[in-house]
């Protein structure tokens, strides 16, 4: 594996079963910039748009591979959930399912995967869950549809 996206390919599990940590730069209302990290399942990528409106901050964006691989200590691409620096903020999507299922996610290494049980793994993340949906716009077709 290159990167997390290829993880249900490697394990031959479902996209919701694999477990990505994607990694943000956002700039604080102080003006301070932070490094984010977002664990969430491979089939549903956090938008930096719901991650800004999650931590309510404006500023959002993907973070460049060097800032990913010094703050997480993982490769950009195969990051893992767990052992990240004490001091990385850590927020988990909602949309992460806490059943007795098995998960997979990446380790670092680009040919080792680590399977566990979900609810095993939301029990060890120290990061707050959010919701990390991305309001549909008032005037969208979607919402139109929905109202009507």
């Amino acid at each position: 594996m290159t990167c997390v996206d290829e993880l249900p390919y490697a394990v031959s599990a479902a996209p919701e079963r694999c477990v990505a940590v994607t990694v943000f730069e956002v700039a604080t209302r102080i003006g301070r910039e932070v490094v984010v990290a977002v664990v969430s399942a491979v089939s549903d990528p956090p938008q930096p748009g719901a991650v800004g409106g999650a931590l309510g901050v404006r500023k959002v964006r993907l973070a460049p591979a060097f800032l990913v691989n010094s703050a997480t200590d993982y490769a950009a691409g195969l990051v893992s959930p767990f052992l990240l620096p004490d001091d990385l903020a850590m927020v988990v999507d909602d949309r992460l399912r806490a059943d007795a299922d098995a998960i997979f996610t990446a380790t670092g290494e680009r040919h080792t995967a680590l399977t566990m049980r979900a609810l095993d793994l939301l029990t060890l993340l120290r990061g707050k869950t959010v919701n990390l949906r991305v309001p549909r716009p008032r005037g969208s077709r979607q919402a139109v549809a929905l109202r009507h």
